[in-house]
């Protein structure tokens, strides 16, 4: 069935990355009419997350058609977890815990200095797409505090001074 909804793709998504969510879900077998097929909707968002980068509205009206489900329930989900984003991110998304003991230990002055440094404030992606940064409760690492986090990568007892030592490290990696 041909989806003709769609009036508006979101820049930077194409066809491939629909078509390799498409290979995703249909190697699942999920059968569209079994009220089991929701159990795998976290799943396909995570897998969606990273194909797409962030799950546009465009994204989740697709997971919905393909699973026989509301698109409410699409979103329901992604509102629901601080894992899942609807707007774009950078290659690079900076996590600063603003948590009881990053903020003790000077988390909110370590915000103001990476914004200064990107030139975005949090919740912005540069517009080259290579770094954005996300405001988060809690990182579980209080022990190192203040934690930011980029990508995967942990960096704990930061203080301002190490902000410009942080991003060149990321854009001398960007420039290769």
């Amino acid at each position: 069935m041909e989806d003709n909804t769609k009036t508006c793709t979101p820049a930077g998504v194409t066809k491939e990355m629909f078509d390799k969510l498409d290979q995703f879900i249909d190697s699942l077998g999920i059968n569209k009419e079994s009220s089991r097929r929701k159990g795998d909707l976290i799943r396909i968002l995570h897998q969606a997350q990273h194909i797409f980068g962030y799950l546009p509205e465009e994204v989740q009206i697709h997971v919905a058609k393909k699973l026989n489900i509301q698109h409410s329930e699409v979103s329901g989900v992604i509102s629901f977890y601080n894992y899942f984003t609807t707007e774009p991110r950078g290659k690079h998304n900076v996590a600063i815990c603003l948590g009881t003991a990053c903020f003790v230990k000077g988390a909110d002055k370590i915000l103001e200095e990476f914004e200064r440094q990107l030139g975005i404030k949090a919740g912005e992606v540069t517009e080259d797409m290579e770094f954005s940064i996300d405001v988060v409760r809690c990182i579980g690492a209080c022990g190192l505090a203040p934690v930011v986090t980029i990508g995967e990568k942990v960096f704990g007892k930061i203080g301002t001074a190490d902000v410009k030592r942080i991003l060149d490290g990321y854009k001398s990696e960007v420039q290769k």
